[in-house]
Formats: C-alpha cells, structure tokens, sequence
C-alpha cells in the first residue's frame, strides 16, 4: 500500500488530505532510542503519497486543514 493509503486506515480524512508522511526506519528507531535522536541523525525523511511503506516503517502523516 502507499503512503497515502495508509493513512486512509487510521481516517478517511487522512486520506484525502494527505501532504507527506515522515518516515522512520524501525530499526533506526531503536538504535537512536526515539524520534528526537533519529531525526538528528539524519535518519528521517519526508515522502509522498506514492511511497509505498515497508514493513517496519514508523510513520508520522502530515495532513491539509
């Protein structure tokens, strides 16, 4: 499934207003110890709807007003 797609699952809001999805690799996650420490790391990066997620994807969605 894509990103956008997924996010659909959460809301159908989501869907239809889906911007980006900010990505996080699971085991970038762990060996950072969170979000914060990933990001820093340059361990993050932003994708479009037509991203199609990975198995252990952590996913922040950003969504239009």
């Amino acid at each position: 499934m894509n990103a956008a797609q997924c996010a659909g699952i959460i809301h159908t809001d989501f869907e239809k207003k889906f911007v980006k999805a900010e990505i996080i690799k699971y085991e970038d996650y762990i060996f950072y110890q969170g979000e914060k420490q990933t990001k820093e790391a340059g361990k993050m990066f932003l994708e479009g709807k037509n991203y199609l997620l990975q198995d252990g994807d952590v996913c922040y969605f950003k969504i239009a007003k």
